[in-house]
């Protein structure tokens, strides 16, 4: 469960009450409030969002309902904002809000906060079309809609609701998950523009048949569009969730050849992440190079375990067969489209600034950006990790470390930006299960010795190779 911080829950605090007093007219004696349009339009708002909440009827329809608040359904809350006054629209947003299913942990806020964003930007929308006669040029009955003007306070609607979405938005990115304030707003309005403007061409189709003569059920036959729109995107999702799958799946498998590293592939795309959103970096890159430093060290697959396992020095020959292991992820993840980027730091995740890193000894801005990003994660999360045969290092100690190869070894920028990152959001050092178990072990009291049994014999060469023996490799990386 994610814990929300407290600059966030006073965010979502002033969202909720400005929320409050944006339905309160509704509410005011005397106020001319349709209330049949908005329960209709209220409870079709929370129809469309109820399959993505209940599972049953996710089932039903193939699994293929995505998550709520994609905005497959704002053409219904745009239409609400052309025919109601503002404070009666708003309240239209609440009920499909507050339904709408929930990813991740904890659920209240993150329900309460889109509930009293949706509102605010509808009633904002509303503001903003009524102020342009939107009543007048939507008709009703026999009177024909004022077109083409009646396009101009649906498009300023649509805007007004995805301008307000976009920055409120960028303060919840901003507030809770620490993104900086220059990147919380980057890109978000540039990819919001072209699904808002379909939806308030919709929204405005549905509020023309919502006054015709036809009636509110005419309107119904705008959301199949929408609905198709939906379902496509629900494939999008689900092949997205294979990829993860598949991701998965190569991680396992690195994990049980090197039982040594366990988990180090997940810190290090956590590490990756924080580093380029530090930088800035777009959204869709997040996900790539999160891919990227969870599957660095996929090549380790052909490497033969003899040498992985390896306690001792490597030759010459098992050391080049070590620096084959980007080469050999590069290849293994060459037919995966999705990864993108994330291909090159696989392969040159190994290069160093100064040249003589393998496998081509490339240097400086010749090493491409992701692959200087997952080897600073990549020699942090092995300097900060307890093993089974090294202790980790304390974070103050590893970022001095990194900072002090900064230039030669790693670049300064992705060394700069993990240790501000770190200063924002900490590091949770985490320990194996062989190490866990041995700590535990340790801890436990010692049964009283039998005086008839021997005394233990002191650690031989003969029974130092039978224990686990240390990956080479990796210590090698722990040292950097």
């Amino acid at each position: 469960m994610k814990v929300i911080p407290q600059v966030a829950r006073v965010y979502i605090g002033c969202a909720t009450l400005a929320a409050g007093a944006s339905v309160l007219p509704a509410f005011r004696p005397g106020a001319a409030v349709p209330w049949g349009t908005v329960a209709l339009l209220a409870t079709l708002y929370a129809l469309c969002e109820l399959p993505a909440r209940n599972r049953v009827l996710g089932r039903a329809l193939g699994g293929s309902v995505p998550a709520a608040g994609i905005g497959s359904f704002y053409p219904v809350l745009l239409a609400a904002a052309l025919l109601l006054p503002p404070a009666a629209a708003a309240l239209t947003a609440l009920p499909g809000s507050l339904l709408a299913r929930v990813e991740e942990s904890p659920a209240g806020p993150r329900r309460l906060w889109r509930a009293a964003a949706t509102a605010l930007a509808v009633w904002a929308a509303a503001l903003a079309a009524h102020a342009l006669a939107a009543s007048a040029a939507l008709g009703g009955g026999a009177a024909a809609p004022d077109l083409p003007y009646a396009l101009l306070p649906a498009g300023v609607a649509a805007l007004t609701l995805c301008l307000v979405l976009t920055a409120l938005d960028g303060g919840i990115r901003a507030t809770a998950d620490g993104v900086p304030a220059g990147a919380a707003w980057r890109g978000l309005l540039g990819r919001a523009l072209a699904p808002h403007a379909v939806h308030g061409l919709a929204g405005l189709m549905m509020a023309v048949l919502w006054r015709s003569t036809y009636g509110p059920a005419s309107a119904l036959f705008v959301l199949l569009p929408m609905y198709i729109s939906c379902w496509v995107f629900a494939q999008y999702h689900r092949e997205r969730a294979a990829h993860q799958a598949t991701i998965r799946a190569l991680v396992q498998a690195v994990d049980i050849k090197d039982r040594y590293t366990r988990g180090h592939s997940e810190r290090v795309g956590q590490a990756s992440v924080l580093i380029a959103r530090e930088l800035g970096m777009a959204d869709e890159r997040l996900d790539v190079v999160r891919f990227a430093g969870i599957l660095h060290d996929v090549g380790k697959l052909g490497v033969p375990t003899r040498v992985l396992r390896k306690d001792g020095p490597l030759t010459p020959e098992e050391r080049r067969v070590i620096e084959l292991h980007p080469e050999y992820g590069h290849e293994m993840v060459r037919g995966i489209g999705f990864l993108g980027e994330a291909r090159d730091a696989i392969l040159h995740h190994h290069e160093r600034m100064d040249g003589s890193g393998y496998p081509y000894g490339l240097q400086g801005d010749q090493i491409p950006e992701f692959a200087r990003v997952v080897a600073v994660a990549d020699a942090f999360d092995a300097m900060t990790s307890t093993r089974s045969y090294s202790r980790a290092r304390p974070v103050p100690t590893a970022l001095a470390e990194l900072e002090r190869c900064a230039g030669s070894q790693f670049d300064p920028r992705m060394v700069t930006a993990l240790v501000r990152a770190l200063a924002r959001h900490g590091w949770q050092t985490s320990v194996t299960a062989d190490e866990h178990e041995r700590d535990e072990a340790l801890r436990a009291p010692s049964p009283p010795r039998d005086p008839s049994q021997p005394l233990p014999l002191p650690r031989t060469q003969e029974s130092r190779a039978m224990e686990p023996r240390v990956p080479q490799a990796a210590r090698r990386t722990e040292r950097a």
